[in-house]
């Protein structure tokens, strides 16, 4: 990190973090296979940048698609920015590649976990706009939501 920041990307650094956890949830797949009941539900805006599909999926699935990683999937490789798997469609072996920008929901759903990355986007497309300063008047002021709710006593 050689570039002077003027201020810390909070929401960026937790979606990078994230898609770490599926990164390597994805390297221990391609390494022994899935242990146990373990599977993945992957879905992803199918056209994003660098998203790889036969061009039969591109047009039955234009912007979303979710692929399942279970039983009948082959060559799994994982790179720090993408994924790419060989799953059968129609009865055809076909190779899907997959950046990890392009993922909007990640799922085990036998460990009960889960991860959404479409509030990350929709935060990343807000900054682009020109939202309403807080300090002008008329503004609508953010509220503080303390995580102690939501913890489990």
């Amino acid at each position: 990190m050689s570039e002077y920041l003027d201020e810390i990307n909070y929401d960026k650094l937790i979606n990078r973090n994230l898609l770490g956890v599926v990164r390597d949830a994805l390297k221990i797949a391609s390494v022994q296979g899935l242990p146990g009941e373990n599977h993945f539900y992957i879905t992803f805006r199918t056209n994003e940048k660098g998203v790889e599909l036969p061009k039969m999926l591109q047009i039955q699935y234009p912007e979303n698609m979710t692929i399942v990683l279970q039983h009948q999937f082959s060559d799994l490789m994982v790179d720090d920015d993408k994924f790419s798997v060989v799953l059968v469609f129609g009865g055809v072996p076909y190779t899907l590649v997959i950046p990890f920008h392009a993922i909007s929901y990640f799922a085990d759903p036998y460990a009960k976990f889960g991860l959404s990355f479409e509030m990350a986007e929709r935060v990343s497309k807000l900054e682009d706009m020109d939202i309403q300063d807080t300090s002008k008047p008329n503004a609508i002021p953010a509220e503080v939501i303390s995580i102690d709710s939501f913890r489990k006593k």
